[in-house]
């Protein structure tokens, strides 16, 4: 379907072309008629047909130059095109017009009048008029304009009284309310409300005005005013901006690394620390082991892709193995063949082998086109379709565990309301006296025994294993069902009883074995998706959602939230994409990276950055947002999700810190006379970096 004009059944291509042509003619709409059309569409109720035909009847009386019109002339109307406007005083004006012939060559010019034009048919067709209509707005019903597109041309965005009770501001994009009132239910209220008496929210003045009700929260952050019942905001900090690079380069440092490190087993490269990574990118070494290996992983990616980088090397015939040697040969190739001007020139650079001379954003800017080529490479597609296979058999597994947990509910609900308690045994779990007499045991094997004869015994609530919905059986808990059974078969032949001890020893013997067997289970689940990040493979999706319904056992001690947290876990290993906590009220957005724990701060135009890094900055950042705005309520509800996580790895960074002072203390203040070698200073730790999961 094409957006633009609307046209149905039609193929990708097809569809492509005409939204192509539809916008080249909307783009060709006279713009001395674009702000009353756009008056007309702003907030319309009516349907598109009917909106296009209003604005043709609105544009009636307008004309512009190109516009093809008839003029009155020798009692006759004859066809032109208006080429010039002539004004002549305040109120009157001529045109300057050419005579067409059938043909529509331009023969003759003359100036008449307004009164001689006359239209004899609409200044444009309806379908243009339509697709006109969907490019500008963005929404129907009613019918919205871009926000650029009205403050250009001057058209309000407020929205009609006649409608406020209708519609509303939600994360800046207008939306309609879900219960809408129809005409008569209005007038009703309408009615009502003047009757009422001052109650606080609504009142209906002498003069006409309306005072409006409670503001339903939350709205727009922009709209939110201080009430009275606000609580007290804590001032927000301003966040730290002591980073090496300069503030345009941070965006880009963050961006590499968290990228190196969230798929750094896909690379076969060892993670590193932002520290390490932003004072290996400062060093003016040219062998940094760090990036030079970061460089290997992903040109290593490039090759095996059997794209154009790979033909590249090829026809250079450079050896597959890229060591500390030959790694600049290889980046100077790639520098060649991307020929993007504001790093060519550091190609000779690299090539006799003094990376460490180049700038730091061009560094950057080097790394960044690398993994842009690495995200398009077709091996590394096939591993992230791998991975959303993988984040899509374990939502298909939480969710079956969430729809047997509320079928299990549901029963033990129904078992409840159907099946009273006894005063003998419950289930046969527990007796309420210390021993069976010979009626009640004759009761037992017509009713409790005859289901134990079938090697199934009905737990009780308490006995309820993880909620998941699935029995549990195996061959040691049918042999003790069936020991069991005869014991309390003999009972009236040797007239002895079983005590509830003996009974209740049984049962725990059975529920040991099977909560060993769940244990041995989930111990093997956990050494097979291990598995994948040791030796390098990936587990299909169908694969891991058989794995995890084989888990899932209910005498297993793992409860409903612990097996949720574990979904969410081993959801969150399988990273595809690193979305911000969320934006403030001026639209600042925050950033969290699990491996570093600080929280960054990216202004609206993306040109500063800073970071928070202690819990106390965390807590003033939470204290300070409003949630009567959309976007802070979001923003604090990320933050409330990931507090304990992120509190956790800023303590983590912290003692880092606290290490790292003692140790440069320690180097400080060390004797002459003490001959024993100092400590390693820990800020040069990015050059003992190692690549343990180095491909050899």
């Amino acid at each position: 379907m094409c957006k633009v004009s609307g046209k149905t059944s039609l193929t990708y291509e097809e569809a492509l072309v005409s939204e192509r042509h539809a916008t080249e003619k909307v783009q060709q709409f006279p713009k001395e008629l674009m702000a009353p059309a756009l008056k007309t569409i702003q907030y319309s109720m009516l349907p598109l047909k009917d909106l296009a035909d209003s604005i043709n009847e609105k544009l009636l009386g307008y004309f512009f130059v190109g516009a093809e019109l008839f003029v009155k002339k020798d009692d006759g109307v004859y066809p032109c095109k208006i080429l010039k406007f002539i004004t002549e005083g305040v109120d009157k004006c001529h045109y300057e017009v050419a005579w067409l012939y059938k043909d529509t060559n331009i023969t003759e010019k003359a100036n008449v009048c307004a009164e001689d034009l006359v239209q004899k048919k609409p200044l444009f067709s309806r379908n243009i008029l339509k697709s006109f209509i969907r490019e500008s707005t963005y929404r129907n019903a009613p019918w919205v304009l871009h926000e650029e597109l009205a403050q250009k041309h001057g058209i309000s965005t407020d929205i009609p009284e006649e409608l406020r009770g209708r519609i509303f501001f939600k994360n800046g994009i207008l939306a309609c309310s879900k219960k809408r009132k129809n005409e008569e239910s209005m007038k009703e209220t309408e009615t009502c409300n003047k009757r009422k008496k001052w109650d606080g929210s609504t009142q209906q003045k002498d003069n006409g005005q309306h005072i409006e009700g409670p503001i339903r929260y939350p709205i727009d952050d922009l709209l939110v005013k201080p009430g009275l019942d606000d609580p007290v905001f804590t001032a927000r900090p301003s966040p730290s901006r002591d980073f090496n690079v300069s503030m345009d380069c941070v965006g880009d440092l963050l961006m590499i690394w968290d990228f190196c490190s969230s798929f750094a087993k896909l690379l076969n490269l060892w993670a590193y620390s932002l520290e390490d990574f932003e004072n290996a990118i400062n060093h003016r070494g040219s062998n940094v082991v760090l990036l030079v290996e970061s460089h290997a992983a992903l040109i290593r990616v490039l090759i095996n892709d059997d794209g154009e980088y790979s033909t590249t090397i090829e026809k250079r015939r450079l050896k597959h193995k890229i060591t500390m040697i030959n790694w600049s040969d290889y980046l100077s190739d790639f520098l060649e063949m991307i020929n993007i001007p504001g790093l060519c020139q550091y190609e000779a650079t690299i090539k006799r082998g003094h990376y460490g001379l180049v700038d730091v954003n061009a560094k950057l800017e080097i790394l960044r086109e690398l993994v842009h080529r690495v995200l398009e490479s077709g091996i590394f597609r096939k591993k992230m379709d791998k991975l959303i296979e993988q984040r899509q058999a374990l939502g298909a597994s939480r969710r079956e565990e969430a729809l047997e947990d509320g079928k299990k509910r549901r029963k033990e609900k129904e078992q409840l309301k159907a099946e009273p308690e006894s005063n003998g045994v419950v289930h046969g779990h527990h007796l309420d006296s210390a021993s069976v007499s010979t009626n009640n045991n004759h009761s037992m094997q017509n009713g409790d025994v005859g289901e134990k004869r079938n090697a199934e015994i009905k737990p009780s609530r308490n006995d309820m294993p993880g909620r998941s919905g699935i029995k549990h059986s195996n061959p040691a808990s049918k042999k003790t069902q069936k020991k069991l059974a005869s014991e309390l078969e003999e009972q009236p032949e040797n007239g002895k009883e079983v005590s509830s001890k003996k009974l209740q020893k049984h049962f725990m013997g059975d529920k040991d074995l099977s909560e060993k067997n769940s244990i041995v289970q989930r111990k093997k689940l956990h050494s097979e998706l291990k598995e994948p990040a040791e030796n390098g493979k990936e587990l299909s999706g169908k694969k891991l959602q058989k794995q995890l319904k084989s888990d899932k056992d209910p005498s297993e001690k793992n409860s409903v939230e612990q097996r949720r947290e574990y979904y969410e876990r081993e959801i969150e290993k399988r990273l595809i994409s690193r979305s911000p906590l969320g934006k403030d009220r001026d639209y600042n957005r925050y950033w969290w990276f699990p491996r570093d724990g600080r929280i960054f701060v990216e202004s609206s135009n993306s040109r500063e950055w800073g970071y928070y890094s202690s819990k106390e900055e965390v807590d003033a950042l939470m204290g300070s947002l409003n949630c009567k705005g959309e976007r802070e309520r979001a923003l604090q509800e990320q933050l409330g999700k990931y507090y304990d996580s992120i509190c956790s790895e800023l303590q983590k960074r912290l003692k880092d810190l606290m290490h790292k002072v003692e140790v440069d203390e320690s180097v400080v203040r060390r004797s002459t006379r003490v001959r024993a070698p100092p400590r390693q200073n820990p800020a040069n730790a990015f050059l003992r970096y190692v690549n343990k999961l180095k491909e050899e």
